[in-house]
């Protein structure tokens, strides 16, 4: 018998498969390729949210431990995954100016927000009110990051390329049992595909389409990234990602010619170089309402899990939300109220 089932692969799969090895438990995953929007991610950490100057929830506890939760990632796959990277915030008025500075006074944004101003950080990208900077920021690459982990789950094999059927699912008193395979406790990750879960269709997810597009351009020459109406992101070779649009009406996966149109309007607001778009990419972020996950024991069968609903802000939650779910599951360490999937189960829950 498995100790763990783990239903889909994208940052939260990846992130309890590895809680999971680091306790020498017995798994496997079952992943089906259906979900994309870890893959086309922005990778960003970055803990304050730019447009307000505030903190992203729990963002300090959570850069504590994905970095070198990354890192750690590094070293097994031998794949440089973890990128430092500087994010600079272009101001458009001296009010704005002001707000940065008042919340840089703020003792929980004062190791992040750095209070001298740049007036210039490109030529291409001109301010008339300079740029702020923002520290302890990086790039995860999440589509390495995932294409190596498939590759060493699969070198392990403890992963099926296969879409998980919910009617093979066959729960028992202390165990599960899916075609032949017995386990202890089955975990879903499945992203923005939880809505079709039949065990946790009841949960209120919500879809946000995000899409990015990304450019060539030989005369931009950008080191870091930048954030103004859109990010733009550096990836070497003269490419850069731009994103991300939010549409929480869109539920069709496939890019769209309208967030093309939009995307590249703010580029050229943006830039006073040439450049090209040459690829696009999108995904459905899963969210809640409250903008929290959703983590935690089903409220019927006891050994089924749920670990979704990290929206935009994955990079970030997921090393943190793993190692909550794996003690709460392992050592009966209660998990935080603000991510327990109970807080829906009452209002939610067919009875």
């Amino acid at each position: 018998m498995l100790d763990y089932i783990i239903v889909g692969l994208g940052l939260s799969g990846i992130a309890l498969s590895r809680r999971l090895e680091e306790r020498n438990k017995q798994f496997i995953v079952f992943e089906d390729g259906s979900q994309k929007s870890s893959l086309v991610a922005g990778g960003l950490f970055n803990p304050v949210i730019l447009k307000r100057f505030t903190l992203a929830w729990n963002a300090n506890e959570q850069m504590q431990i994905a970095i070198p939760f990354y890192k750690k990632i590094e070293a097994k796959l031998q794949t440089r995954i973890v990128h430092s990277i500087e994010i600079y915030r272009k101001f458009f008025s001296a009010e704005e100016q002001n707000n940065w500075f008042e919340a840089a006074d703020k003792p929980m944004l004062s190791e992040f927000l750095d209070t001298r101003l740049v007036k210039d950080i490109n030529p291409n990208i001109p301010s008339d009110f300079s740029f702020g900077r923002v520290r302890q920021t990086g790039v995860i690459d999440t589509d390495v990051l995932i294409k190596e982990y498939r590759n060493h789950l699969k070198t392990i094999n403890k992963i099926q390329f296969e879409r998980f059927d919910y009617s093979a699912l066959q729960i028992n008193e202390d165990s599960i049992n899916y075609n032949g395979i017995s386990a202890k406790h089955i975990i879903f990750c499945e992203g923005f595909g939880l809505q079709s879960n039949p065990f946790f269709s009841y949960l209120p997810l919500q879809g946000n389409k995000g899409e990015y597009i990304t450019i060539y351009s030989e005369e931009l020459k950008l080191k870091v990234a930048v954030k103004s109406s859109v990010f733009i992101i550096p990836l070497g070779n003269n490419l850069y990602k731009v994103g991300a649009t939010y549409d929480n009406q869109d539920r069709n996966p496939q890019p769209s010619k309208r967030a093309r149109i939009e995307l590249e309007e703010k580029v050229k607001k943006l830039l006073t170089c040439s450049f090209e778009v040459i690829d696009q990419s999108a995904g459905i972020r899963p969210a809640s309402k409250d903008r929290k996950p959703m983590v935690g024991r089903h409220p019927k069968y006891k050994n089924l899990y749920c670990c979704n609903g990290f929206g935009s802000r994955g990079v970030l939650i997921s090393p943190k939300v793993s190692a909550d779910l794996i003690a709460y599951i392992e050592n009966k360490i209660p998990l935080p109220q603000e991510i327990n999937l109970n807080r829906f189960s009452k209002k939610h829950f067919p009875s």
